[in-house]
């Protein structure tokens, strides 16, 4: 297993979902008081791994169709532009 690029996806994801909409819902989930932390935890997780698994799959779909360099641009253009529209609405 490479460690390191174990390391790195895994930093990249934990700082992206760190204060998104997923986790002040799942916050605002765990917040009621009848409501049973453990069966939060465990359908927020599965929801996460799903979408997670969901991600890979298109991934590995759309890397057989388009290079990796179209993809790292498509990408790098994506964040740009969701960056200025995010700065343009504030």
């Amino acid at each position: 297993m490479d460690w390191k690029l174990f390391a790195t996806i895994f930093g990249s994801v934990f700082i992206a979902e760190l204060g998104d909409k997923t986790q002040l819902a799942t916050l605002l989930f765990a917040s009621g008081a009848e409501t049973p932390k453990w069966l939060v935890f465990a359908a927020s997780a599965s929801a996460l791994v799903l979408t997670s698994a969901l991600g890979v799959l298109a991934g590995s779909l759309v890397s057989q169709q388009v290079s990796p360099r179209a993809l790292h641009w498509v990408a790098g253009v994506g964040f740009i532009a969701i960056g200025c529209w995010t700065l343009w609405k504030a």
